[in-house]
């Protein structure tokens, strides 16, 4: 009886780290295609708009993480699993409707395809948020005292998608033009409603057993009333942002050949796009890294010393910005070379490796003595993951009206937060 209990249990963590791979490649699916709306009529030059898809993808957390617990406590992993499968199935192609319908009007100056484009990414942003309610709390669980080295493996697997996603979009676009379309990444988006499509069949097969959960004597179910868990929500709400915010503006502002780097409009968007997807492979070393040390190293130590690391990492890039110019390994479409990048493009790609140890840190103090309610506080950490796509609106509002390097201000203040939560904030305390 226990072999088979171990062996349902390494099913569900493989499950889990597959799943977690699945929200990324979602997810960062929307700054790089956010490039291709920058260029359409009505849009031009917009940051603000240009990041409006991540933002619908983001906002669907703050409407769906509650409800998503609920569902999570009432239906079950599995169950929660294959409707979050279905729901970003039809995000996808609601996403690849928008290179079909409303193509050529408008709703006031803007595309109406937008709006579609805008409405399918809403529609992703609901699956992911269901899909992070379910592997988040099951590794936990599943994990025990290695919890948070199962979630930084998982997290590697999410960072590795992370890295694949902006590559292939800046491939597929290659010139950006005032020609360029939703319909020229249709390949990628039916690899999406593929990849959605089999994981379905495939997980409707696979034994999924919600895990025992022993209720806390005397534990209160209201994760709200611990201060350390409030202020591990608000980190958690900012650090979506900070990740989210470092590569997708980078993405924009070495894609950008006026207000941006100046770097060559033939290959800068493919450029771009290998440089945004370095920084979530320097996340995923960073998370293997973690997954080998957790067991060591607290997670609070680590979270301390990666968010200072990356405030001193940001605060130079603000400073440095284009003063001074490096060489990095890229693809530019003929293969890999080294090509001239701002330094501050370098130092925003070294803050994957610290950007990466922060989820499973923060969900792994924050819901430390919560016992019974793990559940309900990570439908409360899903509806603040829409930091993800505030920070990085507010973030592109600053660089339309100031410019890129002044945009980071606003991650600089977040890490600072983080640092706070890691060193004072995360120590178990009644609200």
């Amino acid at each position: 009886m226990t072999k088979t209990k171990e062996n349902s249990n390494i099913i569900a963590v493989i499950t889990m780290i597959f799943l977690f791979g699945m929200i990324s490649f979602v997810t960062n699916l929307a700054a790089p295609i956010g490039n291709i709306w920058k260029m359409q009529p009505g849009i031009e030059g917009s940051n603000t708009l240009g990041m409006m898809g991540n933002m619908m993808n983001f906002l669907a957390y703050a409407i769906m993480g509650i409800p998503a617990g609920n569902l999570l406590k009432k239906k079950g992993y599995k169950f929660t699993i294959l409707a979050a499968l279905l729901v970003g199935l039809l995000g996808v192609f609601v996403q690849f409707l928008s290179g079909i319908v409303g193509v050529g009007s408008t709703i006031g100056s803007i595309p109406t395809n937008f709006f579609v484009y805008l409405f399918g990414a809403f529609i992703c942003g609901f699956s992911v948020c269901m899909l992070n309610t379910v592997v988040n709390p099951m590794l936990k669980i599943l994990g025990g005292k290695r919890s948070n080295q199962y979630i930084q493996i998982g997290g590697s697997f999410n960072s590795l998608m992370g890295t694949l996603t902006p590559m292939l979009v800046g491939s597929m676009i290659g010139t950006l033009t005032h020609d360029t379309l939703i319909s020229d990444v249709n390949t990628l988006l039916f690899l999406a409603m593929g990849v959605f499509a089999v994981a379905f069949v495939i997980l409707l097969f696979v034994p999924i057993q919600n895990p025992e959960v022993k209720a806390v004597e005397g534990q209160m179910e209201n994760p709200l009333k611990f201060k350390h868990f409030v202020l591990g929500a608000i980190a958690i709400f900012v650090y979506v942002g900070v990740e989210v915010g470092i590569p997708g503006t980078l993405n924009f502002y070495l894609s950008d050949p006026v207000k941006g780097a100046g770097m060559d409009p033939a290959s800068a968007v493919a450029i771009a796009g290998f440089v945004a997807g370095t920084y979530w492979f320097l996340m995923l070393v960073g998370r293997l890294i973690s997954s080998a040390i957790s067991g060591k190293v607290s997670s609070r130590t680590q979270l301390s010393c990666v968010s200072a690391v990356a405030l001193l990492l940001l605060v130079l890039a603000i400073f440095l910005g284009n003063a001074a110019w490096v060489k990095m390994p890229v693809f530019t479409g003929s293969g890999f070379g080294m090509v001239q990048v701002p330094i501050a493009a370098l130092l925003l790609v070294l803050c994957g490796l610290c950007t990466s140890v922060m989820w499973g840190t923060i969900f792994d103090l924050s819901v430390e003595g919560l016992g019974s309610a793990t559940e309900r506080a990570s439908g409360i950490f899903m509806a603040m993951v829409v930091g993800g796509g505030i920070v990085p609106l507010l973030q592109n509002f600053i660089a339309d009206k100031v410019n890129y390097m002044a945009s980071y201000w606003v991650l600089a203040i977040c890490v600072a937060f983080i640092l706070y939560f890691a060193a004072v904030g995360s120590k178990i305390k009644k609200a």
